[in-house]
This record gives C-alpha cells, structure tokens and sequence, in this order.
C-alpha cells in the first residue's frame, strides 16, 4: 500500500473551484490533506521500477522514459519514472523543466496528454496546446457528449431535441454539473437513445477548465 501522489495543478484548481464557490454565493471548501492510499504491484529484485500494464498482453515491471523533442527529433529534456506513472502525470514537471533553457510555443502532443489540465496549464503559460482528434466514447446506442451543444451564454447545455440540461453546481473535483428536465425527458422521442435514467434524467459534466481544450480542439481545424 503506498499514497497517492497529490497532482501537480491540485492547489490551483482548488483555489478556483472556491473562486467560483465564493461568486456563487457559497461558502469555499475548506481543503484537507488527502491521505489516499493505493495498493500496487513492487518487485523484489528492482523496488524502483513499475508495474506497467498495456492492455491484457502487456505487463511487465519497467521505466518510462519521458522526453520532449525539437521538430528534429532531437532529445532536449528528460524525466525518468518508474512505469506505472502515467504519461500525462509527467508532462507538466518536464515542460517546468524544459522551460529553465527555452520558451517553447508550440507543443505537440499525442491523445494520452489530452486532459483539461495539460491544456490550461500550457494556454495559460503561452504555449499553443496541439493535441489530436479522439473517438468519442460513451455507451454504444447512445448519444455521445458531442451530441449535446454547450452554450457559454447561458451556462447549459442543449440536447438534440433542443431542451437544455440547466447548471446544478461545481463538484469538489473541478466539474460542473449540469442535469434535464425530468418532466420534459420522461415524454421525449429521443429518450431511449438518450439516457437509461430510472428517473427519466440525463446528467452532462463540464470541466472548470474545459475552454482551454477546445481552444486546443479550434487549433486543430485551422489550416496552419
């Protein structure tokens, strides 16, 4: 058993979480230390390395080499971590670290880095966020969250039948949550292609920092 690493952006997110909390007219989260544990495979002959897992055929103890390369392919900043650290855990430390010798403005990267954090953290440091087209998922038969139109103006979200999903609140983990009308969905056309809600209610997420991967999301459709 050993404790989960707090994440890096996790006292910036908390202090916006209460930023919103406090404008909302609610009392801001007082935040305790998280004492998580997890259990997790160790080997005898080499403690330092990880657990890797790749689906059901790859598994072996290991290390992950991090890098950050130029247009070129050459190396210019490295991390190495045992193999059961995530790559997206990685990234945020190793372009602080890169940072030190040069003021990178584009990073690319691959769909294993697309979170809302990778993406504010690099938007918000003047680094465009570069991150590729990925399948929506959800369950099959079902409408996907792309299927639903967020509307910044009125902070909701209009379903394909152009009913709007209306904000509830702002959970501890960053997400806002927005909910259907019951009444409305109960009778929709729509519904059995929409949700499986015994109470005839679809509920969408929003995370606090969403803007930040759709400006990464605009990016991809431009011609440059």
């Amino acid at each position: 058993m050993v404790r989960k690493e707090t994440r890096t952006y996790q006292e910036e997110l908390e202090k916006e979480i209460n930023f919103v909390r406090e404008s909302e007219g609610k009392k801001p989260i007082v935040w305790k230390e998280k004492r998580e544990e997890k259990e997790i495979k160790i080997s005898r002959t080499d403690p330092e390395s990880g657990y890797y897992v790749k689906g059901e055929r790859e598994k072996q103890f290991a290390y992950s080499f991090h890098t950050t390369c130029d247009r070129h392919g050459f190396i210019l900043e490295k991390i190495v971590t045992p193999g059961n650290i995530h790559d997206s855990q990685v990234l945020i430390p190793l372009m602080e670290k890169l940072r030190q010798k040069y003021l990178p403005e584009v990073v690319v990267m691959d769909a294993g880095y697309k979170t809302p954090a990778i993406a504010h953290y690099l938007w918000g440091n003047q680094m465009e966020a570069v991150l590729p087209y990925t399948r929506p998922r959800g369950k099959e038969g079902f409408f996907t969250k792309r299927d639903f139109m967020y509307d910044a103006w009125l902070n909701a979200f209009h379903c394909p039948n152009n009913h709007l999903l209306s904000y509830v609140r702002l959970n501890r983990e960053g997400y806002y949550l927005y909910k259907s009308n019951s009444t409305i969905c109960e009778g929709c056309a729509l519904r059995t292609e929409c949700t499986d809600s015994r109470v005839y209610e679809k509920s969408l997420t929003r995370h606090l920092w969403e803007a930040d991967l759709e400006r990464s999301e605009e990016l991809r459709h431009t011609e440059r």
